[in-house]
C-alpha cells in the first residue's frame, strides 16, 4: 500500500471521527424527548384547565357538556403530534450517526415541543373561557371552535417545522463508519 493510500485513509478516519462522535445520537434522544414530554405537558395543561369550565358549566347546562368537551378533545390531538416526531426521530437513531444529524433531530424535537407546549395553554385558556361564555349565551360556540382551531393550528405548525428538519438531516450528510 502506498504511502499516499495510507494518509488518505486515515484523512478519512479523522474527519469520519470529527464529524460523527460518539455523542451525536445524544442529541436526537433529547430532540425524541423533547418532542413527546413538551406536548404532554401542553396536552394536559389545555384539558386539565378547559376540563374545570367543562364540568362546572355541566351544572347550569348539562344538555351542552358533550359539546363542550371539544376543548379537551383538540388538546389530546397536541400528544399525538409529539408522539408522530418521537416516532420518526426514535426511528433514525444509531449508536454512530453525524453530529449535524443529531442537531436536527434535537431542533425538530425542540419545535414540535414547544410549540405543543404553547398550544396547550392557548387552548387551555380559550377553552376555560369559551365554555363559560357558551354556557351562558350558547351563540358564542362557534367563535369558541374557530378560536380552538386557531390555537391547535399553532402545534401543527411545529410539526410541519419538525418534518422538514427531519427531512434535511438525511439528505448531503457524511457516512458514519461503525
Amino acid at each position: 500500500m502506498s504511502q499516499q493510500a495510507i494518509m488518505s485513509d486515515i484523512n478519512a478516519a479523522f474527519i469520519n471521527e470529527a464529524r460523527c462522535p460518539v455523542y451525536a445520537s445524544f442529541f436526537g434522544a433529547m430532540g425524541c424527548a423533547a418532542s413527546i414530554v413538551f406536548t404532554v405537558l401542553g396536552a394536559s395543561y389545555g384539558t386539565a384547565k378547559s376540563s374545570g369550565a367543562i364540568f362546572s358549566s355541566g351544572i347550569l347546562r348539562p344538555d351542552r357538556l358533550m359539546q363542550n368537551t371539544l376543548c379537551a378533545i383538540m388538546a389530546q390531538i397536541l400528544s399525538i403530534y409529539g408522539l408522530v416526531a418521537s416516532v420518526i426521530i426514535s426511528g433514525d437513531l444509531v449508536e454512530k450517526m453525524p453530529l449535524h444529524q443529531g442537531f436536527l433531530q434535537l431542533g425538530a424535537g425542540i419545535s414540535v415541543g414547544l410549540s405543543g407546549l404553547a398550544a396547550g395553554f392557548a387552548i387551555g385558556i380559550v377553552g376555560d373561557a369559551g365554555v363559560r361564555a357558551s354556557s351562558q349565551q350558547p351563540r358564542l360556540y362557534i367563535g369558541m371552535v374557530l378560536i380552538l382551531i386557531f390555537a391547535e393550528v399553532l402545534g401543527l405548525y411545529g410539526v410541519i417545522v419538525g418534518i422538514l428538519m427531519l427531512t434535511k438531516s438525511k439528505e448531503n450528510v457524511t457516512v458514519c463508519m461503525q
